[in-house]
């Protein structure tokens, strides 16, 4: 079974407790990892691999998205392969980062009309699998990540996020 060492950390914002955040990670991104495994056939090293969480806010996450992506604002998730892999790649030790920004995770969630931590755990979902390649840059890339993040949350108990939706 898929093993990983999440790292967490939070740099800014109010955000829950590292242990909430830890638990809750632990659960989404292996399940997750479960789900790659089993139905996508994704290969995992024997040892861990490791990823990071970095759990931050609003303006954090703008600069670092104005630095890495050359857009001057803040986003929701952000995303950093260690190494570049292409779906169904073997990950090495290091899986990479996720960035999550709080203010734009709360806000959408409001819009969204969903709890904050459901809204997280898809956020998760997201991020979890740009580090394993999954993209969503043209309709056929977002229909197969959207179809693998409704599935995984599927798997632990959330409603489709892009229930009727063209893929983005």
């Amino acid at each position: 079974m898929a093993d990983l060492d999440i790292q967490i950390s939070v740099e800014e914002g109010d955000w829950p407790s590292e242990d909430e955040l830890q638990a809750l990670a632990e659960r989404v991104l292996g399940a997750a990892a479960a789900y790659l495994e089993k139905n996508e056939k994704q290969p995992f090293p024997k040892m861990a691999t490791e990823l990071s969480l970095v759990f931050t806010d609003d303006a954090s996450i703008r600069e670092i998205n104005a630095e890495w992506r050359e857009q001057d604002k803040a986003t929701n998730v952000l995303s950093f392969p260690a190494f570049p892999l292409a779906p169904g790649g073997k990950p090495g030790p290091m899986l990479g980062d996720i960035i999550v920004a709080k203010e734009t995770v709360e806000r959408e969630a409001v819009e969204l009309e969903k709890s904050f931590n459901d809204h997280l755990t898809h956020l998760m979902v997201h991020g979890f699998l740009h580090l394993f390649g999954y993209d969503h840059m043209n309709n056929s890339e977002a229909e197969r990540m959207e179809g693998l993040e409704t599935r995984i949350l599927a798997g632990l108990g959330l409603s489709d996020p892009y229930a009727g939706q063209d893929p983005i």
